[in-house]
């Protein structure tokens, strides 16, 4: 009786899961130019370290988006939209997150009478979705490579079309913490790679640090320095 009422609903959603699948992995005109670039740069990576291995590729490319984005907004809607979040719900979500999941995966994966019915489930559905992950990544590669002055006109767009939505300062604070937590590790990352070199990102990098390392010395009443002036230069790197 539980797994026919299982099956009876994921009747009821099959399509809407398709649906969605099928809009998070098309890449046609409304796809993100930072996704373009993003693989862009996996792939010059990949042939910069000699790495030949489709799987490895696959595998950077669904850590960075469909596994990093995508699972966390399955599992969570509540992150985004203003809904509450049963426990019911968390669960069939949750089955749906480990669906993609699994799609993203080039390992197969062999299922028995023992296996949890959360896998059973979609179990059939799988290596259409599996296919569907492939052909994204595939045409995502064919696309149009996009410029270092498209992607910095796209995020400024990106960036004006939510002003007042975001806490700028916060958001700068965090990165401050990050680059200082991994201060050396970046700059010579930034001093080995010949066009961050070209830019001076090393030098840039540093001179934020300075700015910001002298006012946080200089008491909790000093005043902060112009929002212009940090955000400009952390917006260049």
């Amino acid at each position: 009786i539980f797994l026919t009422r299982l099956l009876s609903t994921k009747g009821t959603v099959q399509q809407f899961v398709d649906d969605f699948f099928r809009t998070i992995l098309s890449a046609n005109d409304g796809l993100p130019p930072a996704v373009k670039w993003l693989f862009d740069l996996l792939d010059d990576s990949a042939r910069a370290h000699g790495i030949t291995d489709a799987e490895v590729i696959h595998a950077w490319k669904s850590n960075c988006l469909p596994l990093r984005f995508w699972v966390n907004f399955i599992k969570n809607p509540d992150f985004i939209f203003d809904i509450g979040k049963t426990q019911t719900v968390d669960s069939c979500l949750s089955v749906i997150a480990q669906t993609f999941i699994d799609a993203c995966s080039t390992t197969e994966h062999r299922l028995g009478k023992d296996s949890p019915s959360n896998k059973l489930l979609f179990a059939k559905d799988i290596p259409r979705y599996r296919a569907q992950v492939k052909n994204f990544y595939s045409d995502v590669s064919s696309a149009q490579p996009v410029s270092e002055q498209e992607l910095g006109q796209h995020m400024q767009q990106l960036s004006a079309s939510h002003v007042g939505h975001f806490d700028n300062m916060a958001a700068l604070k965090e990165l401050y913490i990050y680059v200082t937590k991994y201060h050396e590790l970046i700059l010579e990352s930034l001093d080995a790679d010949p066009y961050c070199r070209k830019l001076s990102l090393a030098h840039r990098l540093q001179s934020i640090g300075y700015i910001l390392e002298s006012y946080s010395h200089a008491g909790p009443l000093a005043p902060m320095p112009p929002l212009q002036l940090v955000g400009g230069q952390l917006s260049e790197l």
